[in-house]
């Protein structure tokens, strides 16, 4: 990392109340290695337990109004309200992996992504989930409108993507709160772009897809995202890396577009990668 963005991650650091840590000199290329056994268990509101390689339906009747199931992998946490899909506490945990970005620091990245769906709810509908090892669907449908959310239990990549999809095509607003102190938005000066991250290893960045920023800050960002459009988002070198903007996808998006060969990481906090192929 230059002496120059240290300084500047370290001031926002400090202004958040934040001390820095040591910073790793090198990391690899994001590639299947960074879901070395990863997989999800998940606690439903009821206290049953879902793992393995499954599909599920769990019936309405069976899912009390926004109550929570809890997510956890290798990687990767979070909460879950099954009336709204608004998911809480995004958590990486710091299991060791060489493509860890946390220092093996159990990390909150955001307190929410939380759609707003005003009197529409999902509540009408049975809930759809499909473990797949390091993968994760959850798919629900309400009386006037659907969700879909797909994760990957992994260190880094693309790890993300909420799906709206509305019967009149109306837009849906999401927002993102960051976990602060500690985690911020920030114009990174090497790619001109806005990521989030720490004043240590951690860089992500927010994916969005037929979807319009509405406001930003240094914790939160707001965003309108149409009828079949994706929030996603995308840790490590995949967050830095000189690729092109999604494109306008509205069925059956994929939480990063597949791109033939490699591309170069702009960020030199991940010096000696050389970029690689986007799943």
């Amino acid at each position: 990392m230059s002496a120059s963005l240290r300084s500047r991650l370290l001031l926002a650091a400090v202004s958040l109340g934040v001390c820095a840590q040591s910073l790793p000199t090198t990391a690899h290329a994001a590639a299947s290695e960074a879901c070395t056994n990863g997989g999800f268990t998940l606690t439903l509101p009821d206290g049953r337990v879902l793992s393995g390689q499954s599909g599920y339906k769990i019936s309405r009747s069976a899912l009390q109004a926004n109550s929570l199931i809890h997510v956890k992998g290798r990687y990767i946490e979070f909460d879950l309200n099954v009336s709204t899909f608004a998911v809480y506490n995004y958590t990486l945990t710091g299991a060791a992996n060489p493509l860890d970005i946390t220092g093996g620091v159990r990390t909150v990245l955001f307190t929410r992504k939380e759609p707003a769906l005003g009197t529409q709810t999902l509540n009408s509908g049975d809930l759809e989930i499909q473990l797949s090892a390091p993968d994760l669907q959850f798919r629900r449908q309400g009386s006037t409108l659907k969700m879909k959310i797909q994760a990957k239990d992994c260190a880094q990549g693309g790890i993300f993507q909420m799906e709206p999809e509305t019967d009149n095509d109306a837009d849906v607003v999401v927002t993102h709160t960051l976990a602060s102190p500690g985690i911020f938005y920030f114009t990174n000066p090497y790619t001109g772009k806005v990521n989030f991250g720490n004043a240590n290893f951690i860089r992500g960045k927010d994916s969005p897809q037929m979807a319009a920023k509405l406001f930003q800050s240094e914790t939160e960002t707001v965003w309108t995202v149409k009828s079949g459009g994706r929030m996603g988002g995308v840790l490590g070198e995949d967050a830095v890396e000189d690729s092109p903007a999604a494109s306008a996808c509205v069925q059956d998006c994929q939480a990063q577009n597949q791109i033939r060969g490699s591309v170069p990481v702009l960020d030199p906090i991940y010096e000696g990668s050389d970029g690689g192929d986007d799943d």
